[in-house]
């Protein structure tokens, strides 16, 4: 009987070792996350229900897990952007088809390169660094944990390493032969030898390069145009038993894009995050990319509020960057209507001390609209 077997282990040999130690015993495996306070992880493990938890002090059984299909190799939980996460189950041949498509596009050669991992192990853009690397032969150093020092110590000519917007800032990647990038918007501007990547947990990784999909991926637009993904790297099911792909394989991932002249695909961002305003759409990221270039802005989230005139107005969330005097509105306004158009420039804006993310640097639209939401709307 396959059992489904969490890690609670760090990174580094521990954490390889008791995922071969697993697969060759013929479990699956769900990572967790470390850093989660007892009740959060403890709610986790519940939606997971694994047999145990492998810790650094041995094996931890729990009542009431549930067995995993003979073939899964993985049950990752999703990033929690939206809510709850819940647990994405991943076959092994569903990772080894992710592993094969991305050396093939690299052009990863066992013999000469070498992979890094020093994003969390929990979720998919950290732990598909590892089993490509194992399932290809190609060597393999894991971190516990990203530290920016070791990270930019660690590059060199052979060495590729997957990273998130927010990483890719606090180090120096001029180093590495390729840099993989995902689990959010890219920056406007990057060096040469970034690949930014789409796709999320349920794709068991990234299944888009530059905008073009990988050998046996697929990517299509429905009539409202949200992105339509398939291919032998998606998830078998959720954990809880649903199927989020329909009679022909295709997973909505409820993202709004378009393809550009050169059949690249581009995405906007979560069609739930669409701005309308006066009838006009705005999408949040290419406002936040513009407002980004103020040199009072330390971060910043754009999101909207309802409004009796336009419906809804466009509401800008800053963090002021250290040492500048915080942005000012009209500053803010004619900065977008710039670049962009004047229905895009927020019409309200909010100082604030920090925005919510996630672990990987994706922002958590949902808990920040609750957080600036009136009371009359809650």
């Amino acid at each position: 009987m396959a059992h489904l077997v969490a890690l609670d282990l760090p990174g580094g040999p521990h954490f390889v070792r008791g995922l071969t130690e697993a697969w060759e015993a013929g479990h699956a495996v769900a990572p967790l996350d470390r850093r989660l306070a007892r009740p959060a992880r403890e709610r986790l493990l519940e939606a997971l229900r694994p047999a145990g938890v492998v810790t650094v002090d041995g094996w931890e059984p729990r009542p009431g897990g549930l067995d995993v299909e003979p073939g899964d190799a993985l049950v990752v939980a999703t990033s929690g952007s939206t809510g709850e996460p819940k647990g994405a189950v991943l076959t092994h041949a569903a990772v080894a088809a992710s592993a094969r498509a991305t050396t093939a596009r690299l052009g990863v050669d066992p013999d000469r390169h070498r992979w890094l991992a020093c994003l969390p192990l929990n979720h998919v853009g950290g732990l598909s660094v590892v089993t490509r690397a194992l399932l290809t032969g190609t060597p393999l150093d894991v971190m516990d944990g990203f530290d920016p020092t070791r990270v930019s110590a660690a590059a060199g000519p052979e060495v590729l390493v997957s990273l998130v917007a927010a990483a890719l800032a606090r180090v120096d990647g001029a180093g590495f032969r390729t840099i993989l990038l995902g689990g959010a918007a890219p920056p406007s501007e990057l060096p040469a030898n970034v690949v930014t990547t789409y796709g999320m947990t349920e794709t068991g990784s990234g299944v888009v390069y530059d905008g073009l999909p990988l050998d046996g991926a697929e990517v299509s637009l429905s009539a409202r145009s949200e992105v339509l993904l398939r291919g032998p790297m998606l998830l078998r099911a959720y954990r809880d038993g649903t199927v989020p792909l329909d009679a022909e394989g295709w997973f909505r991932t409820g993202d709004g894009g378009y393809f550009d002249g050169d059949g690249r695909l581009h995405v906007h961002g979560r069609l739930s995050d669409l701005i309308i305003t006066g009838g006009e759409n705005v999408w949040p990221e290419p406002v936040e990319r513009i407002l980004r270039q103020h040199r009072s802005v330390g971060d910043v989230a754009v999101s909207s509020r309802s409004d009796p005139e336009w419906g809804e107005r466009v509401l800008a969330c800053v963090v002021p960057a250290p040492h500048e005097a915080p942005p000012q509105l009209e500053e803010l306004r004619a900065l977008v209507r710039d670049h962009l158009a004047g229905y895009a420039a927020p019409r309200e804006l909010i100082l604030v001390p920090v925005l919510p993310r996630t672990s990987n640097g994706k922002l958590q639209r949902d808990v920040l609209r609750r957080r600036i939401s009136p009371p009359e709307d809650h």
